[in-house]
């Protein structure tokens, strides 16, 4: 049995869709970009992930319960050809799983003839600036947060410097986004990772519409507007947080079972 089994709820064909991965991770970056995509572009939940070592949690959204991990598709583009694969979850990967996690998405990945991976990916702002210093006062739109790219391919690479995203150059990539990004040097395959200057102490919505942008500047060109992603800061971040806890506070009390009753 493997360690991770993708469950299709939908047949659906991805053949040279570009998937995005959105787990949490710095700034909860990932998964605030991913759920606001998933919304925005209103796809269809298609798969889930699933895993003895995934929180036993439910989200419920609305009255409807979902896997803490999610699997969306659609189509987009001017033409209506485009296909577009996100992956969803509010709860960071702990290290252990990590390895294992990235395998069984890749390999679902290449099964499905998908042809690229994209990983927003908090970048942690060590300047010690509050959110609000790096916004525009009039705006409030992130230009002026940093967000650089890193891709595993020469392919990958020559996107990036076509579409005017700065490579991010040198330092450490955490994570499972730097994990798909060896896999992706491994087996030849387009990974790349959106790094977008983040807060690490709570999460950032704010950054999570900068790695938007420079994924709509890389792949969707569609002038996304991340307006309501702004304006909605405060909400998302305080929604993903309360699931945060409670997701943590679900797996600290399954080990303080597993220790009364191992």
């Amino acid at each position: 049995m493997n360690d991770f089994d993708i469950i299709e709820l939908k047949r659906s064909n991805l053949k040279g869709a570009t998937v995005i991965e959105g787990f949490s991770s710095i700034g909860l970056v990932g998964s605030i970009t991913a759920n606001y995509l998933v919304n925005l572009l209103d796809l269809d939940l298609v798969a889930i992930i699933d895993s003895p070592y995934l929180p036993s949690v439910s989200i419920v959204r609305d009255g409807v319960p979902y896997s803490p991990v999610r699997v969306y598709s659609g189509i987009i583009g001017e033409k209506g050809s485009d296909k577009i694969v996100v992956i969803v979850s509010e709860f960071e990967p702990p290290q252990e799983i990590l390895k294992p996690l990235a395998w069984a998405i890749m390999d679902w990945v290449e099964h499905k003839g998908c042809r690229m991976v994209i990983s927003p990916e908090g970048l942690a702002n060590k300047s010690g600036e509050e959110v609000d210093d790096v916004l525009d006062p009039q705006t409030e739109e992130s230009v002026d947060l940093k967000v650089f790219a890193v891709a595993s391919t020469p392919r990958a690479r020559t996107m990036l410097i076509k579409n005017d995203i700065p490579i991010f150059e040198n330092g450490v990539v955490v994570g499972l986004a730097g994990v798909l990004l060896n896999e992706g040097v491994n087996r030849n395959f387009d990974v790349v990772s959106i790094l977008s200057e983040a807060h690490s102490d709570y999460p950032d919505a704010r950054a999570a519409a900068a790695a938007t942008e420079a994924i709509d500047k890389l792949l969707l060109h569609t002038q996304l507007d991340t307006k309501p992603l702004l304006e909605e800061a405060a909400l998302i971040e305080e929604t993903l947080k309360d699931i945060k806890k409670k997701t943590g506070e679900s797996e600290e009390l399954a080990k303080k079972r597993s220790i009364m009753y191992g």
